[in-house]
């Protein structure tokens, strides 16, 4: 995909070396986590979701850590977002995740997430791992994708 909008972007570059085929520890990492509303897997109110839980991040003194914003497909009519941040949030559903966590990362259009998912599990695999529930890092959102010209996902799940 090659860049091809003028707008100014409002996601950070992603750097897929620093995720591709690697395993990430997490001791109580804090996140917030708040539903977002799909059909058929596609989100409806994604943008106004962040939005929203982005100013009661900022009130709270802290910021979304790294971007990191992971999708839980819960069902074809959900997904959970988990967002990183620095610290407990007043006013929202917070979590933490601990554990080891193997990412990979892919480009290209979201019609590929089902091919994607299948490596994923494949290489998960092929490492003599067992793959927990899959998450996955929309690294960009699609504007921002456009004006860099890749689409990169990070599939990452805890593994044993």
């Amino acid at each position: 995909m090659a860049p091809q909008s003028n707008e100014p972007v409002c996601c950070p570059p992603f750097h897929p070396q620093l995720w591709d085929d690697k395993m990430v520890e997490w001791h109580q990492k804090p996140f917030v986590r708040h539903p977002v509303r799909t059909l058929f897997y596609l989100p409806l109110n994604f943008g106004g979701v962040i939005r929203k839980v982005h100013k009661k991040i900022l009130a709270s003194g802290t910021d979304i850590q790294d971007w990191l914003c992971l999708s839980d497909h819960v069902s074809r009519w959900r997904m959970d977002i988990y967002l990183a941040v620095g610290k407990e949030v007043a006013g929202v559903d917070n979590i933490t995740l601990s554990g080891q966590y193997y990412c990979k990362v892919y480009e290209g259009p979201f019609k590929d997430t089902g091919r994607w998912c299948r490596d994923y599990e494949a290489a998960v695999v092929a490492k003599g791992l067992k793959a927990g529930k899959l998450l996955m890092w929309y690294t960009t959102c699609p504007k921002c994708a456009k004006k860099y010209g890749k689409n990169y996902v990070v599939i990452l799940a805890r593994v044993d």
